[in-house]
C-alpha cells in the first residue's frame, strides 16, 4: 500500500463508498470536505459523506486527473476548482513514512503511567493511554521532557503526535523519541507515519 493511501486510511474513517465520515482520533471530528494526498507515484483522495452527491462526483472526477508530484508545495492541478466547489479554506502540509533503517535509541521509555507527564504535559488522563499507545518518552529528573504517541491509528498504520517541553527544544530530543516510537509501532504490525503543516 502506498504512503498516501496509508495516510488517508489512518487519518479518516471511511464508509463503504470511501467517503469521509470522521477522523480517526480518540475523539473523532467530522473531517474535511475533501482530502487530497499526493505522492511521488500516486495520488489518493476522499470526499466527505456530507458533500452532495453531484458535487462529490465532480470532485472525484477532478481528483482522478491529479498527477503524482515531486514538489509538494506546488498547488494541485485543480486547486481553484476545488475551492469554488467547496467554498472552504485550505490546510496543507507534508506527510512522511519513516526510514527503514532506524537506530534504536537506548534512553527512551514506554509510558504507561500518566503521572510522569504531569510537570510538562498536564491534561493527559489515564484513559487516553490505550488509544495513544505506544507512547514513548525521554525522561530527565523524573519527568517526561519529550513524548511521541499515536495521534491516530488504523489497522495498517499509526500517525505520530509529538511534543517537546519548552526549555528542552533544539536538542534533538524529538527525533530520538520519534525514532523509538516508529520502532514500537512497527512491532505492532503497523506502518509509522508523520505529518505536519507547512507553517510548522
Amino acid at each position: 500500500m502506498s504512503t498516501p493511501d496509508l495516510h488517508l486510511q489512518t487519518m479518516f474513517l471511511l464508509n463503504a463508498d470511501r467517503r469521509i465520515i470522521g477522523t480517526r482520533e480518540p475523539e473523532p471530528r467530522p473531517g474535511p470536505l475533501l482530502s487530497l494526498i499526493r505522492g511521488r507515484e500516486t495520488c489518493v483522495w476522499a470526499v466527505s459523506a456530507d458533500v452532495p452527491r453531484d458535487v462529490a462526483n465532480e470532485l472525484d472526477r477532478l481528483a482522478r486527473q491529479e498527477p503524482p508530484v515531486s514538489d509538494f508545495q506546488h498547488a494541485p492541478l485543480h486547486a481553484e476548482r476545488y475551492l469554488s466547489l467547496l467554498e472552504g479554506s485550505v490546510y496543507s502540509g507534508p506527510a512522511f513514512a519513516f526510514s527503514e533503517e532506524i537506530e534504536p535509541p537506548n534512553d527512551t521509555v514506554l509510558i504507561e503511567d500518566v503521572s510522569l507527564l504531569d510537570r510538562h504535559f498536564s491534561g493527559w488522563d489515564a484513559s487516553e493511554i490505550p488509544s495513544s499507545a505506544p507512547m514513548i518518552a525521554l525522561i530527565e529528573d523524573g519527568h517526561v521532557v519529550s513524548v511521541c504517541f499515536c495521534a491516530r491509528k488504523s489497522n495498517v498504520a499509526a500517525e505520530a503526535g509529538l511534543e517537546t517541553a519548552i526549555g528542552f527544544r533544539g536538542r534533538g530530543l524529538a527525533a530520538r523519541v520519534a525514532g523509538a516510537w516508529a520502532l514500537a509501532v512497527r512491532a505492532t504490525g503497523r506502518a509509522p507515519l508523520y505529518s505536519t503543516s507547512w507553517s510548522n
